[in-house]
């Protein structure tokens, strides 16, 4: 646990026919990332060997049987099969997918267990970790079930924070899918986690509409009147600085993003597409509302470009500093909630 050294920073390896091992490796490859964590990596010692080989990679490890004998100042490797799986790269297997989730459920295993502090996901395809013991479509949703709390897929950059009402949800079923039960809850999250990871004091949200120009007072239809704007009336009058809906499509070119702490959009394409334009390879993708803390670049598998060393590991690594931040956050909020009075003491020093 953290409290007997550094933080033990969880990696699941993700698809190993993709670029997931390859960022892992460039971004602790520089031995200074080991002064700020320990890196446990949930794969095996002759996948780690055989990936380092085939990528050029020049880095020294320590295999373990299980995280809590992980060591600081090393590249810890968990064991976590003994067969050699076959590697080839740019193309989705069955059996890349199964390791994918062996790596995962180990990973979260460890971190319910607390051998790990935090957890960092490498992309995995959502079409081949499909199995009789997985039908989730990706990890938000298996991090649901394992860990307590109401999760929130949340995209962070710098400044730019998204957040959404409905993730992997077709587009046809949105509208369906976005009750006042939902929103409310979304909201009470987002609100929770700008407090509690990122130590805003009074979080500024902003919501944006379900439909084109947030409906146009029911011509474009009626979800934005009906749905969205009641409940952002009632949380506003239950303390929440909560505004909106506004109309997604000119919310990000017209700067107004800026003007608040988080954005919470209606569907998966509607947050991510400027998201991403805005950051691409600086963003990470945060499970906010969980009891643990879990990040991911903003990436995928990128087969396109796996095996030959072209990934970039930008947005791993800001996976890797935002989970160690958040974690530190996290320790500090606890801290002020159990000691009114350093919290007083803080404020008047301030």
């Amino acid at each position: 646990m953290q409290e007997t050294g550094k933080i033990k920073l969880g990696i699941s390896i993700g698809d190993l026919n993709g670029i997931g091992c390859e960022v892992v490796l460039k971004t602790f490859e520089d031995s200074r990332m080991l002064d700020f964590c320990t890196p446990v990596i949930f794969a095996s010692n002759k996948t780690i060997s055989h990936q380092k080989t085939d990528l050029g990679f020049e880095i020294n490890y320590n295999g373990i049987h299980e995280a809590s004998k992980a060591i600081d100042g090393k590249i810890n490797v968990v064991n976590v099969w003994k067969e050699t799986p076959v590697i080839n790269f740019g193309e989705p297997t069955p059996e890349s997918g199964k390791y994918a989730i062996q790596s995962l459920k180990a990973a979260v295993a460890a971190l319910k267990n607390d051998e790990i502090d935090v957890l960092v996901t490498a992309p995995i395809n959502k079409n081949n970790i499909q199995a009789d013991d997985f039908k989730f479509p990706g990890h938000t949703d298996y991090l649901a079930q394992e860990l307590e709390g109401e999760s929130l897929m949340f995209m962070v950059a710098d400044g730019l924070r998204v957040g959404l009402l409905t993730d992997h949800v077709a587009v046809k079923d949105v509208a369906a899918s976005i009750t006042p039960q939902l929103i409310r809850s979304k909201i009470t999250t987002i609100s929770n986690s700008l407090k509690m990871d990122f130590g805003i004091r009074k979080p500024k949200i902003a919501l944006l509409g379900i439909n084109p120009h947030s409906g146009d007072n029911g011509v474009i239809g009626k979800e934005d009147d009906e749905v969205l704007k009641p409940v952002i009336k009632e949380m506003s009058e239950k303390g929440h600085l909560v505004f909106g809906p506004y109309s997604a499509d000119s919310f990000f070119g017209s700067d107004n993003y800026k003007n608040f702490d988080a954005i919470l959009a209606a569907y998966h394409d509607q947050g991510l597409i400027p998201f991403k334009t805005l950051s691409f390879g600086k963003g990470v993708n945060f499970t906010a509302g969980l009891n643990k803390v879990r990040t991911s670049p903003d990436h995928g598998t990128a087969y396109e470009i796996a095996g030959k060393g072209k990934a970039d590991h930008s947005s791993f690594k800001e996976a890797v500093f935002m989970a160690i931040q958040i974690f530190k956050n996290r320790q500090e909020y606890k801290e002020l909630v159990a000691n009114p009075l350093k919290k007083h003491k803080l404020k008047r020093q301030s």
